[in-house]
């Protein structure tokens, strides 16, 4: 549980006694405040850089290699460890040691992971995560069979590239219908007071932002109020917000480590557009519950265009053929104007359990 958002003054606390526990050589006290910092921000890619290596020398291999590799991703979406140009001086030498590392082992350390569904259904049944695991590895060619479907970190072979999906295939839309209306006055209640809210999307520069979002009357802005964020739920925002947490908690949510679920209030600003954009994996649905929707808004996956209608549940895959990417997704305006949306944002559990029908 994660009573509230930490703050950067309760990660800071937390990464100076990291810090001292590294400088003094007490190995297990530091591995102990580098896991607690990296719960209270997974994103931080140094810490995690002197966790791989207290695991490695703990004789502990495999944890070692996912936090290396999870510290040298991080680092490289920020734009650092690219180069000796984009790494500390200090650093270097730790650096190409993970990704050395990285290098030698990471492909046997995933097969291990799963080795035990092995044992127990065969090779067969596991034909489509070898192969999902070769193409994220660079070991095998990709051939994309629809030209929309086109992930740009994972790709899992033989899920159809479906824009929308039938209501049929969730069940739980009622729970979250029927309750829309006091799921909107929580929503109202958070607009008012505005605390809690924040960037729904977290850029380093200007730059960035402006290849993800564009505005017509006004610099634009995309902000959510979580209730889970990268799978640890938000209690002080569920406490605000009792009768939303109340019908969450009794959805089947996708239970993945610092990934899942992920649930929030999402907010666009009036004139805000989210330009087409690529999803990360294939595998992942995003479901909305439409709850204050403007006129002239619509969303366009995968070339279909769809109008947000308040309180009626629906459930995309990110796709676009413009682009011939998986994962575009653009909210547009059919007129000239468009002023905003509120929408409750989640994610299937099934779509992750059961991929090869619904991924």
């Amino acid at each position: 549980m994660n009573p509230a958002a930490p703050s950067a003054t309760d990660i800071d606390a937390q990464w100076q006694i990291a810090r001292a526990a590294l400088e003094q050589g007490r190995d297990e006290d530091a591995r102990v405040a580098l896991t607690e910092l990296l719960r209270l921000d997974s994103s931080l890619f140094i810490p995690r850089l002197h966790l791989g290596r207290l695991l490695e020398e703990a004789g502990q291999f495999d944890a070692a290699v996912v936090q290396y590799f999870g510290a040298v991703m991080r680092a490289q979406a920020k734009g650092r460890w690219r180069d000796e140009a984009t790494t500390a001086p200090a650093l270097r030498a730790s650096v190409l040691h993970a990704m050395d590392v990285i290098d030698a082992e990471r492909a046997q350390v995933f097969r291990r992971a799963y080795e035990p569904l092995r044992a127990q259904h065969g090779d067969a049944p596991l034909a489509r995560v070898d192969e999902c695991l070769d193409i994220y590895l660079g070991q095998h060619q990709v051939v994309y069979p629809d030209p929309r479907q086109q992930p740009k970190f994972l790709y899992f072979p033989g899920l159809p590239a479906t824009p929308y999906f039938a209501r049929e295939l969730f069940p739980w839309y009622a729970a979250l219908e029927s309750g829309v209306e006091e799921i909107r006055a929580e929503l109202r209640a958070v607009l008012h007071d505005a605390q809690g809210i924040e960037p729904f999307l977290k850029f380093n520069t200007a730059e960035q932002a402006q290849g993800y979002l564009a505005g017509t009357d006004a610099p634009p802005n995309w902000d959510a109020f979580f209730f889970y964020r990268h799978g640890e739920r938000l209690d002080a925002n569920c406490a605000r917000c009792p009768r939303t947490a109340a019908i969450l908690d009794a959805l089947p949510l996708v239970r993945i480590r610092e990934h899942a679920p992920e649930v929030c209030f999402s907010v666009l600003t009036p004139g805000t557009h989210i330009l087409p954009h690529r999803g990360v994996t294939n595998v992942r649905l995003v479901t909305h519950l439409p709850l204050i929707v403007p006129e002239n808004c619509v969303l366009t996956v995968g070339g279909e265009a769809r109008a947000w209608r308040e309180g009626e549940c629906f459930t995309f895959r990110r796709l676009d053929a413009r682009r011939d990417a998986d994962g575009l997704l653009e909210p547009a305006p059919v007129g000239d104007r468009a002023r905003g949306r509120e929408s409750a944002r989640g994610r299937d559990r099934r779509l992750q359990s059961r991929g090869r029908d619904r991924g």
